[in-house]
């Protein structure tokens, strides 16, 4: 089990459920703008939020978003120190810089010093693109032994120090790589591991990297914290961090919508169907299962563990409950029914 660290008031590590993270893409400075897009990441689910600190602007309107939010705000820093110190004081929960980069060693320990009097974590975030030229040319290029060992090399640089509450995270765009990093990082340290594929893409590939990468660690217990990288509204992003998460199994709340996909038995026009019923169910919060069948052969038979389902017909369909028939109702009539009992519920 990896180590527990509060960020904010929400614990990450320790056995604590898997938390969901996204990145404001407005101007940090612009506080109007960047606190309306948090509201709108914690409505859709979001648990932390960060942000970027690119300058001395960015840092002074740390404490104007805390006063908004009630989310924990990280901030993500490179290379200057002295916006990492001026975040402590404004109240920010969590930094997200790499030590290795800031400079000298006082520079270090100015750092992990105002931290860990304010107990606020670090995140040593190592990415494939950024890698140490160094480790580059020792391994001969980016491998997982490669970034394992820039992260680990960070975390002695503040550990120097008597800094510890410390999480970690080894993304790269290559998602194999990123599974074996996180796997080979697994085995050697207890420190919470912040999950994530980094420059994953558009929505149609970038959830297919997610969900393989980030999943496929989570179904291997390694993870305690994830963020979906999408070249889109972080809203989105937040939303397939949802959907990684049931798949995985760690998250309860919100339907599981199973659906055949069609073949010549069917007769109704299931695929509209189906993706109206998934856009009508998206905020429900009920841990069931919902079926969308496209015949009687694979409605109640094999979907008969649904909590509800439909199974479409010629010109009527039936409604089903854990695989007995409640009754027919016309076509027409199958999504109002099925929502109508799903209310039930």
């Amino acid at each position: 089990m990896t180590k527990r660290l509060l960020v904010g008031g929400v614990p990450v590590g320790g056995g604590t459920p898997v938390t969901i993270q996204s990145m404001c893409s407005t101007k940090t400075h612009d506080v109007a703008a960047t606190v309306s897009q948090i509201h709108r990441l914690e409505e859709a689910g979001c648990e932390i939020i960060r942000v970027a600190v690119p300058d001395e602007a960015a840092a002074l309107a740390v404490d104007k978003l805390k006063e908004q939010i009630s989310i924990p705000l990280v901030a993500d820093i490179h290379f200057n120190y002295k916006l990492a110190l001026m975040c402590a004081e404004r109240g920010i929960d969590a930094i997200r810089i790499n030590p290795g980069n800031i400079g000298s060693m006082d520079r270090v320990k100015a750092v992990a010093d105002i931290c860990r009097r304010k107990s606020i974590p670090i995140r040593v975030g190592v990415n494939g693109g950024s890698l140490e030229k160094g480790l580059r040319a020792k391994y001969g290029g980016v491998t997982a032994e490669a970034l394992v060992e820039s992260a680990m090399g960070h975390v002695h640089l503040l550990n120097q120090f008597d800094f510890d509450d410390i999480c970690i995270s080894v993304k790269c765009s290559d998602v194999p790589l990123t599974i074996a990093a996180y796997q080979l990082l697994h085995q050697r340290t207890d420190y919470p591991l912040h999950l994530g594929v980094t420059e994953a893409g558009t929505p149609s590939m970038g959830m297919i990297k997610s969900a393989m990468g980030i999943g496929g660690l989570l179904c291997l217990g390694i993870g305690d914290t994830i963020r979906v990288t999408l070249t889109a509204d972080p809203v989105e992003e937040v939303y397939a961090a949802k959907k990684i998460l049931r798949a995985a199994g760690l998250r309860k709340e919100g339907v599981n919508l199973i659906a055949c996909p069609t073949c010549g038995r069917t007769r109704i026009d299931l695929i509209p169907l189906a993706e109206e019923v998934e856009r009508r169910l998206a905020d429900c919060e009920k841990n069931i299962t919902v079926a969308v069948m496209g015949c009687a052969v694979n409605g109640p038979g094999e979907a008969a563990s649904a909590d509800i389902g439909i199974a479409g017909g010629d010109g009527e369909g039936l409604i089903f409950r854990k695989g007995e028939i409640l009754y027919k109702v016309p076509q027409e009539q199958l999504l109002d029914a099925l929502l109508s009992e799903i209310a039930k519920l």
